[in-house]
């Protein structure tokens, strides 16, 4: 029986090398044993050209914590229209490390630099998005006008 787990510069490595080599751009490596877990603790590796299409978790469990622990990650919040209302840079060491996102809030994350790492924790069980917790405004993954929304997302953090 496991009794603990380092999370060392070898395990981000890991992590971040399976993201590099993932079609998404991105890998998750979770702590938690299984979907229906009450608790979902993981890293997430992001590489810059994941795009992951803005949405939100509806159900009042449902915040979620992320804390940076290698690279930086632009943060982006939006209103039921889309519009941008917030951003933030967030980086391990730097002046803003993490966020709590409250549910209900439309989110989106971007990479802005190659071997980003974040942790994350939000209330489980897994429960796939359902179509209204999916900005209808932001392409889907995919789609011919991710990428252009994709690259408007990372500019507004240059």
């Amino acid at each position: 029986m496991r009794t603990h787990t380092w999370i060392d510069q070898a395990l981000l490595d890991e992590v971040s090398a399976t993201a590099r080599e993932a079609p998404r751009g991105r890998r998750n490596r979770n702590f938690h044993g299984s979907d229906e877990a009450k608790c979902h603790r993981l890293l997430n590796a992001v590489e810059p050209q994941s795009y992951i299409r803005p949405h939100r978790h509806e159900h009042p469990d449902k915040d979620e914590s992320i804390l940076v622990v290698r690279g930086r990650l632009g943060v982006i919040f939006f209103d039921p229209e889309g519009e941008v209302i917030d951003t933030a840079s967030i980086q391990s060491g730097g002046p803003t490390l993490g966020v709590d996102i409250t549910h209900g809030t439309f989110h989106s994350l971007v990479a802005l630099e190659s071997g980003t790492v974040f942790f994350e924790s939000k209330a489980g069980p897994y429960v796939p998005l359902e179509p209204n917790e999916i900005a209808a405004w932001a392409p889907a993954e995919g789609h011919e006008e991710a990428g252009t929304y994709h690259s408007g997302l990372a500019a507004l953090f240059r």
